[in-house]
């Protein structure tokens, strides 16, 4: 039986200081107008992939929400009981219910991370610079590095020219191999705000003798300030060379850690919280995607550092869990995990990292049926003859761009609407097998029976088969899995850009006093840490 809470309930949990899991079930699009300050994003056609990932003890504290309490979240709950979850509730009436208790909603992604971000500018007083200042230093070729504090992927979408790569998590660890001398001015750029902060106030906090400074509004900052982006960029960070700056550094991040408070645990340690039954553990390897895909210790999910900061419910769905972090080089995991102690989590560092020997039990996927497949010959003689129906699962942009003719796009939580009336046989085309798998479990609940196109869309090119776009199909309306707000800033929208970046600045203006309470910043007359050698 669905267990239901009220508004005020859920507010007295989420400040109670007990271990919760808050997940909005509802696909990404809408969980992007309007969510819960604390709300992570689980969406229901993804909900058996990332719910063991995001809370991976079964018996913790959770709650699920919709738009009004009656949508998809009781399924979601009936579906996270049938994982195993044991104290699973749905918050009545939803967001609108939330609401309608006197209770903010926020609109965007990474809402905490964000105002933290703008927090801490606050605090820190962090220097900045604008686009103009920016562009006019680079003009007169001044000692001046640009580093871009996103992931590789990120950056190579757009770029300020002349800028490296360089994400957040790793500058502590390469900031003396891309800039060797103390005179250098380092500017630190993001796509929007949070990112550039974060960056430019770790080196300042690291005690660098670098002027250093973030650049207000970053690539948007660049575009609004009619200054050109460069699109495909190359320039990254390289492999760490200098030992002696590395000893310097390290020393330096040892230092931050003290500040902070952030305890470095052992092995043996971490070991027995995995034990805890009543509490939640995330091991956290914060080194690249190439270091990750070369090994990491088992039981841990690879968390980017500098994402982990500015994109924590990504990677982490139980507030008051315990994070423990690790890198290879006594740097990186010690730097991240000064701010994720002053965002307000429980983290710790291992103790020798990677070497460290600790091995924790790997994380077992939930059951999914086995779907049999279909080849995209055999589907488009069943389209053909109308024996057979295609069900495109793939994201809702993707579909507009290119579709096998005749398909239907849909999502799980529209799949009962979409395919009322049905009998025919189901084909179902995903890029991911898994979400297909998801769908499907819905799909035997409705009586129908369902099929996977091997090799997905990219097979049906193989064949020779035709395809087609269609620029309005589905409707935006119907695109619950696509953001507008957060995409049309970098699609050449001015106005969007504008309004974004006004929603950034203006969170904290929206948080209550127990919100603003959770955070850790310092005092403003801390002062940072020692230069390291």
């Amino acid at each position: 039986m669905t267990r239901f809470i009220d508004a005020a309930t859920l507010k007295a949990w989420l400040h109670d200081g007990e271990e919760i899991a808050l997940f909005d079930v509802r696909e990404h699009g809408q969980y992007g107008q309007a969510h819960l300050f604390y709300g992570i994003p689980l969406p229901y056609s993804r909900l058996e992939l990332d719910a063991p990932r995001l809370a991976p003890r079964q018996s913790v504290r959770l709650v699920v929400y919709d738009d009004d309490g009656q949508q998809v979240a009781p399924s979601a709950a009936l579906r996270l009981a049938a994982l195993g979850y044991s104290n699973v509730h749905v918050l009545q009436g939803g967001s609108a219910g939330w609401q309608a208790a006197g209770f903010p909603l926020f609109a965007g992604v990474n809402v905490p991370s964000k105002s933290f971000g703008e927090l801490a500018e606050q605090v820190y007083h962090t220097p900045r610079v604008n686009a103009t200042e920016l562009a006019a230093m680079l003009a007169r070729r001044e000692d001046v590095v640009v580093l871009d504090g996103r992931p590789f992927s990120e950056f190579q979408k757009m770029n300020i020219p002349a800028a490296i790569s360089c994400p957040n998590g790793e500058l502590a660890l390469r900031i003396r191999d891309l800039v060797p001398s103390e005179q250098t001015h380092i500017v630190i750029n993001c796509a929007g705000r949070t990112r550039s902060i974060i960056g430019a106030q770790t080196l300042i906090n690291l005690g660098l003798r670098n002027p250093v400074s973030a650049l207000e509004n970053g690539t948007q900052g660049w575009y609004l300030a009619d200054l050109e982006l460069e699109h495909g960029g190359t320039r990254r960070y390289g492999e760490p060379g200098k030992p002696d700056g590395q000893a310097g550094m390290r020393a330096a991040a040892q230092a931050l850690a003290e500040r902070f408070g952030v305890p470095v645990v052992n092995a043996q340690t971490v070991r027995g919280w995995a034990d805890d039954a009543q509490r939640t553990l995330f091991l956290c390897d914060v080194r690249t995607p190439e270091e990750y895909a070369r090994g990491s210790l088992p039981g841990a999910q690879h968390t980017p550092g500098g994402q982990l900061i500015q994109a924590t419910d990504q990677y982490v769905g139980v507030r008051q869990a315990r994070l423990v972090l690790f890198d290879a080089d006594g740097i990186r995991a010690l730097t991240v995990a000064s701010w994720l102690r002053q965002l307000g989590h429980d983290a710790s560092v291992l103790d020798q990292g990677l070497a460290s020997g600790l091995a924790l039990p790997e994380a077992q996927p939930a059951p999914l049926p086995v779907l049999p497949t279909i080849s995209a010959k055999a589907l488009a003689a069943g389209m053909a003859s109308g024996a057979a129906l295609a069900i495109d699962l793939r994201p809702s942009m993707q579909f507009r761009q290119g579709h096998i003719p005749g398909a239907r796009w849909a999502i799980r939580p529209r799949l009962a609407a979409t395919l009322a009336g049905e009998h025919r046989p189901v084909v179902l085309i995903a890029d991911e097998p898994a979400v297909a798998a998801c769908a499907a479990t819905d799909l035997q609940a409705l009586g129908l029976s369902a099929s996977l196109l091997e090799g997905g869309l990219a097979a049906w090119r193989a064949a020779g088969l035709p395809l087609q776009a269609s620029e309005n199909t589905p409707a935006n309306g119907d695109c619950i899995d696509f953001l507008f707000f957060v995409h049309d800033r970098h699609d050449g929208n001015k106005e969007a850009a504008r309004q974004y970046l006004a929603w950034e600045v203006n969170l904290i203006a929206q948080l209550d006093a127990l919100e603003l309470k959770a955070f850790r910043l310092p005092t403003p007359s801390l002062e940072p840490a020692d230069a390291p050698a």
